[in-house]
């Protein structure tokens, strides 16, 4: 599909040929939405293009996961179970 070049419509139009505004993006033509002659919005085509599928396993053998990844850390423990206010109560 090619696009061409959008028109700029105000909220109140666009309501009003909305059904004619997707049937336009289908055939590849953008449309902008204005509020106040202030463009805010764009009602544009889909991108159909087909992307390359998932490749698994693209880091195989390159990354290594220490066997200690999901120990207990007793210090992040401590810091959840164990905390202090961030600041001490002023007294006066």
């Amino acid at each position: 599909m090619v696009q061409r070049r959008m028109k700029q419509l105000n909220v109140a139009e666009a309501k009003k040929k909305f059904s004619e505004l997707v049937d336009a993006a289908a055939r590849g033509d953008g449309t902008i939405i204005a509020k106040s002659g202030t463009p805010v919005a764009m009602l544009v085509p889909l991108d159909n293009e087909k992307h390359a599928p998932v490749k698994f396993g693209t880091y195989k053998g390159k990354m290594e996961i220490p066997a200690d990844f999901d120990a207990v850390d007793q210090d992040i423990i401590d810091m959840f179970e164990n905390f202090s206010p961030l600041f001490a109560e002023r007294k006066e």
